[in-house]
């Protein structure tokens, strides 16, 4: 297993529990919103977490206004 800091394992904690619910499809403002980080911290974080992470699988979805995340369980 990877090691991850504070951060990265506060938003793979929220994800894992999201997706345990359901949710599946994701933006980095409503991450941040429920973590107390910035957007741009979130944004950051979620393509090396697609790379590391053996928790989820993180997906770069599409992309309008913002991107969109899809998250599955690994």
């Amino acid at each position: 297993m990877s090691d991850y800091t504070d951060e990265e394992r506060r938003i793979l904690d929220y994800l894992r529990e999201s997706v345990d619910r359901g949710e599946r499809y994701f933006r980095s403002k409503n991450i941040a919103d429920h973590l107390g980080l910035s957007s741009k911290q979130v944004g950051v974080r979620l393509p090396e977490l697609a790379e590391k992470s053996e928790e989820v699988d993180i997906e770069k979805w599409s992309r309008s206004k913002s991107t969109t995340w899809r998250v599955e369980p690994a």
